[in-house]
Parts: structure tokens; sequence; C-alpha cells
């Protein structure tokens, strides 16, 4: 007779399929497969030393896992039953799609948990199996897995991937998967593909699982091959090249992990123990072996040993395996070496209640369990605890098909249902939303856009007429500055030069500086535009589209033309015969003056002395009548100029601001043609959204009328699920499902 669970399974396969979650369907299948295999799969987990591969060799009474000072479990080692001692290494290739597809969220349903304060989980996939993280080649950063809820993130992901609907064994869309049956092999190894089997001797194995050799060419060849799993391929490792000469499989070519097979009446029975790396020690970007990820084990052991309480990364941990995986226990190794043992495991087992992680603890000693197995001391075994740990792994293993499989059957219900009825929330909280929203609320938005579109335009319009205000005096006094600055300078030049030298080059000098005045004058005017422009437009960014006009200022062509050439004015030129009466008046005075000055000593009027003296004064009146004809020259070029740079400005300041002006009315029409349009267009959505609601109102209720009849078949189905493992819905869950009446 099927068991109950089984018929549940079925039942959300079936309605997954109604969703068209052909993901959904294929994750389920697997679940199904895996809780039907009479195999109990056991994975321990933990932080580096903590004592899991002692663990293992003291459960089996056999030294399977290199343990030691300075030794590390660098890969998954797969322990399993074999009629004969055989070890060998596994190569699964990787998946060449890439970084897996993201399934939908896992967000369990469940109680609220106390404890620290940590933040949600994120989308994650469910418990599965096989996918892989991606490796540092694949393009991708890894995907690393959150804390669930109540747990904050303090250290990296666990060193597993996970698999979730949609995705193989792998994490490869679409790659066939062998199912775990007894043609599998002893060790019961789930592989993906053309996977590689490398056998290794018993005394070599070990050095590989703590990475002390680096691949294939590092291992002697087996004098014997390992038992094979049917459907793989079996090498010894000096045949690890293929038959065409390629190298064999290379660590990096794919994801590693060791198996090993001993006769051993415990994993006769179908028991299945996997060692993994600690977490701190593995790549987070390298991937693992399908044959470590929690989805496959049937039963995940942390270890962690009794010399401290349990770290928040352990509780971290522990959440967020809870949260995908229904049997979960805690190991606490090494209480032969502290006395208060029993303190620390009451202090973990009220972290574990705090926290709220369902995980029952069991304190071991290794150490102990080896001594008592070397001297069949029984009453040393029993000191060891490892009878409570080996019944808890027996009952386990004889309740798969009843009570593990109710649990693990209820929690995939939580992730498969959460997944179904989410995309049913967010469209039903859409057509909830929307269905608020009629044509009243509609008619006062639209009328919120007019009275916004009427503010706006009020906004442009006073920026429109203070700016260009602005503007009108800016380019004025900028060109006021200009004029003064060639004004300075003209004066500054005729200071001291002659207006009857050189007047062509002054007369080129003046007219190319006032060129340049009026082209930067109007340029900065064209610029400043501009910006106006765009300023007023920027009223109009919530519309969402381009409201600059198509046109721009720009400086005249010919506006070097508009510039007349200054003329020469008249000024009075110092002739030689003015130089000659000038010199003439001026030296009269010297001789008479002298003349009479030496008549005293007796000598005539007319002597050397006055005629030397009349020159003199002669030639000095002549260069002081020079200097006053050269002041007055400069005097009137100055005037002239000054005139001339005048009506310079005048011309130019008024095609300035016509200009402005012009620029003015024309952003004027293209922002008041461009309002217009678009309350044109406001009133026009608004008649629209006015018909279509009326339309849409009728097809909204009866889309919420099909979602609400399937959220409640949902809800009786997940009510279903978690009655097999004694969980009473009695209100709304966090999955937001409403159980049925």
């Amino acid at each position: 007779m099927a068991p109950n669970w089984l018929d549940v399974l079925d039942e959300i396969v079936r309605v997954s399929g109604r969703h068209g979650r052909d993901d959904l369907i294929q994750w389920l299948r697997r679940r199904r497969a895996q809780l039907l295999d009479p195999r109990l799969r056991v994975l321990v987990v933990g932080e580096p030393k903590q004592g899991k591969s002692l663990l293992i060799n003291a459960l089996l009474n056999a030294t399977v896992c290199p343990v030691g000072e300075g030794v590390s479990t660098t890969i998954p080692t797969v322990v399993g039953h074999a009629e004969t001692p055989g070890a060998a290494l596994v190569w699964s290739p990787l998946p060449g799609g890439g970084r897996p597809a993201d399934p939908a969220p896992a967000h369990r349903p469940g109680p609220e948990r106390s404890g620290p304060v940590r933040s949600d989980p994120p989308r994650r996939p469910p418990a599965g199996s096989g996918a892989r993280w991606p490796a540092a080649g694949d393009g991708a950063e890894p995907r690393r897995s959150a804390p669930g809820p109540g747990v904050e993130p303090r250290s990296p992901a666990p060193p597993w991937p996970e698999a979730g609907p949609g995705q193989t064994m792998a994490g490869q869309p679409g790659t066939p998967v062998r199912r775990p049956s007894p043609a599998t092999g002893p060790l019961g190894t789930e592989v993906v593909g053309p996977a590689r089997r490398i056998a290794v001797p018993m005394e070599r194995i070990a050095a590989r699982i703590s990475g002390r050799t680096a691949g294939i060419g590092d291992v002697a060849a087996a004098p014997e091959a390992a038992p094979t799993p049917a459907g793989s391929t079996s090498v010894s490792a000096g045949q690890a090249g293929d038959a065409d000469g390629s190298a064999g499989p290379r660590p990096g070519s794919g994801v590693e992990h060791a198996e090993i097979g001993i006769p051993r009446a415990l994993l006769a029975s179908g028991l299945v123990l996997i060692d993994t790396p600690g977490m701190d020690v593995t790549d987070p970007r390298r991937p693992i072996s399908p044959a470590a990820a929690p989805g496959q084990a049937d039963l995940v052991l942390l270890v962690s040993d009794v010399t401290r309480e349990l770290s928040v990364t352990e509780l971290n941990l522990l959440l967020q395996i809870a949260q995908s995986h229904a049997n979960v226990a805690v190991v606490q190794s090494k209480i032969d070496m502290v006395p208060h043992w029993r303190a620390v495991v009451e202090r973990n087992r009220q972290h574990l209640a705090d926290a709220g992680v369902a995980a029952a603890l069991i304190p071991v000693s290794a150490t102990l369990r080896l001594q008592a197995a070397r001297t069949n001391d029984k009453q040393l075994n029993a000191e060891s605890h490892f009878p409570e740990l080996i019944n808890r792994l027996k009952r386990d293993q004889a309740g798969k098909a009843d009570t593990l499989g109710r649990k693990a059957v209820a929690l995939s219900s939580r992730t498969v249902i959460e997944q179904l009825a989410a995309p049913l929330r967010a469209e039903l909280a859409v057509t909830t939303a929307a269905g608020k929203s009629g044509p009243i609320s509609k008619l006062h938005a639209a009328q919120r856009e007019v009275d916004e579109l009427r503010r706006c335009s009020q906004r442009w319009q006073n920026t429109l007429n203070d700016e260009m205000a602005d503007l009108i005096s800016d380019v004025e006094y900028d060109l006021r500055d200009r004029t003064r600055q060639i004004l300075r300078k003209v004066d500054e030049a005729f200071d001291t030069a002659d207006p009857l030298t050189g007047w062509e080059t002054f007369q080129d000098w003046l007219t190319e500086n006032l060129t340049d005045a009026a082209e930067a004058n109007y340029a900065w005017l064209a610029e400043r535009c501009g910006w106006i422009a765009q300023r007023v437009a920027g009223s109009f960014e919530r519309y969402g589209f381009d409201a600059l006009p198509s046109w721009s200022v720009r400086v005249p062509e010919n506006l070097a033309d508009r510039i007349q050439v200054m003329e020469q004015p008249t000024v009075e030129r110092f002739t030689r015969t003015q130089k000659l009466v000038t010199g003439l008046r001026g030296s009269y005075g010297g001789v008479l003056m002298f003349g009479l000055a030496t008549t005293l000593a007796g000598m005539p009027l007319i002597n050397p002395i006055s005629l030397g003296a009349g020159a003199l004064f002669g030639g000095k009146s002549v260069r002081d009548e020079g200097k006053s004809l050269l002041k007055r020259r400069q005097a009137a070029v100055k005037t002239a100029t000054q005139r001339h740079v005048d009506d310079f400005f005048l011309r130019l300041s008024k095609d300035t601001k016509d200009t402005a002006r012009q620029v003015q009315r024309m952003l004027r029409d293209h922002f008041s043609g461009l309002t217009e349009e678009l309350q044109e267009g406001i009133v026009r959505s608004f008649r629209s959204a006015k018909q279509a609601a009326e339309v849409d109102a009728a097809q909204r209720d009866q889309r919420q009328r099909r979602i609400a009849e399937e959220m409640k078949r949902l809800a009786d189905l997940y009510e279903r699920a978690q009655a097999l493992a004694g969980i009473a819905v009695v209100a709304t869950d966090r999955s937001g499902l409403e159980p049925g009446p």
C-alpha cells in the first residue's frame, strides 16, 4: 500500500501541471524518487576541525576519511557498503549552460522564530540536488544562499550547490539524470552524464581527499578497479587518458568527489555517509559535486565540537538548511575533552530553541568510540554516546518511507505551493488595486493633471519673462563693458601716438576689436537663449518628452559687414611755414633780450651771443608749438573714436534687444502650443480611460473570482500536506494561503 504522503505529492504534481510549471514537476519527481529510495544518505557538514571525518571513522570503526594534524578534507567523500574495500575518484562534467536559471522564491512559511535579528532570505531554490554555483570561468559571480528568517548573514554561503525547479542534478536544464537504484553501485552516488571514475588504491585515496595530490597523475594505478556504478566508466589512474589519446579528467574540468566502499553491517542496511569540506575551506566560487548537496541527503548532521557554544555561523547554517530540509541534527563532538560538556550542550539546546531550529542535539566522543572498539569495551562505548547516534540513524532509515517522507512532503509543499500562489497573489493584488481606482478616481487624477499643467504653464511663463529681462540687461552691460575696454586702450595708445602716423593701422585695429566685441556679445546672447530654452523646457520633464524647440539662435554671418569703418577726423598739421613763423617769433624775444644785455658790455645789439640766444628761443618755440598741436590732434581723435564707439554701441544694442525679444516671442509661441497639445492629450486619455474602466470592471471581477477559487484549492492542498507532519493550519500561514473550510 502506498504511503499517504505519496498521494499528496502526486496531487501537488498534478496541480503544478495545471499551472504550467514543468520545472516544479521535474523537481517533485526527483524528490519522489529520492523518498522512495530505501537508502539513507547522511550528509555530514560543519566548520573545519570539528571532527566530521573522525565521526565517520568512529561510526564505521574504520579509517576511511583522513584525519590528523594539518589534514583537512578538500573534496566530498561518499562512504557506502561494498563486499570488498575499494575507492575511486569521480569527476562529473560541468554543465555547459553557464549559470543555472534562477528558480522561484523559496520563502518558507512557518512560525515566527526568535533569536538573533537577521534579514529574510532572498529567492532561492527549494531543496534539490546537483546544481552548482557558477565557476570562476563561467563569467558570472557565484550565487550565495542567504540565511533564513530571523538569521543575520554573518558568514559565506555553504559550500554546496542547490538545484531548483527546472534544473537537473548538475544544474543544467535538460541533462539526463540517472536515478538512484541498486544498479547505481554500492555507494549509491547519483552521477550526471558521462561521469568518469578513476579507481584509486585505498592507501592513496586519503592523499587526494586531503588535497595533498593535485590530480590523476599524482595517484598510482589501482591493482583492482573499485566497484563501478552502472552506466559509468571505470579506469585506473594509469589509464586516465581517453582512447583517442586525449587527456582524461583533470581537476577543474568537472566537479570531483571521492567514493569509498567497505564491508560494514551498518552500511549494508543502506546507510550512505557523506563527508564534506569545512565551510570556510571550500572556495565558494568553485563548483561542488552533487554528492555534497543537502537536497540529495535524507539526513544532515552538523558537527560542532563541545569546546565552545554554537557560533553564529553555525546557527545561520542550521536555519538555512532547515528551510529546505526536513531532517537535521546537531552532533556535539569531543565530549571527552571538556569536563563540563553537559552545560555546553544545554546552552546549545537553548540556542537552537531561541533560533527556532527543530534539530536534535547528540553529544558524542569519537575518541572513546574508537578506543571502545579496539578494547571491545561496551561501557566505554556507551560513554561515547555513539549508540544514541546509531539508533537515530536506524530510526531515520526505518521511518524514511513514513515519518521522513511525510515531513519532506510537508516541507516541499511549502516551496511548491508558495511558488504557485505567488503569481496568483500578485495578480489578485493588482486586480484589487485596480478595482479601487474607478472612473471617478481617474477623473480626479485627470483633473489633477490639468491643474498641474496649468501651474506648469504659469511657471514657465514667469521663468521666460524673468530670464529674458535679465538677459537683455546682461547683454547690454556686457556690450558696454567691452566698448569701454576698447576706449581705454585707445586713450592709452593716443596718449603718446600721433594720429597723423599709422592711422590705417589704428583704423584696422579698431574695426577688428569692435567686430570681436560684437561677435562675442552675440555668441553670449545665443548661449543664454539656449540655456533659457532648456530651463523653460525643464518644466515639462514630468511629461516624458523633449520640449526643446528645433531651432536655435546663431551669430549673424554678416555681422562684420554691419560694423562701419571710422573715418579719419580733420586735424591741424604743423607746416614748414608755421614752423618758420613760430621760430622767428620766438627768436625775436631772445635776440632783443640778450642784445640789450650785451650792449652794457659795449657790444652791439646784434652780436653772436644775441643771435645764439635767438636761435635757442626760436627752436624752443617750434617744439612747444609742435607739442601743443599734437595734444590737440590726440584729443580730436579720442573724441572722434568715442563718438564712433557710441554709435556702434547704440546700433548693436538695438539689434541684440530686438533679437532677444524675437526669441522670447518664439519661445512663448512654442511652449504655448506644447501646453495646448498636452491639455488635449490629457482630456483624450481621460475619456478613453473612462470607457476602458467600465469594460474592464466585469472582466476583473470574473478573474478575481477564479483566482480566489484557485487560491482556496491551493490552501486546501497546503493544509493536507502540513497535516502529514502533524502541523495544524489554523490561521493564515506565512505563505498567504487561507485553509479551506
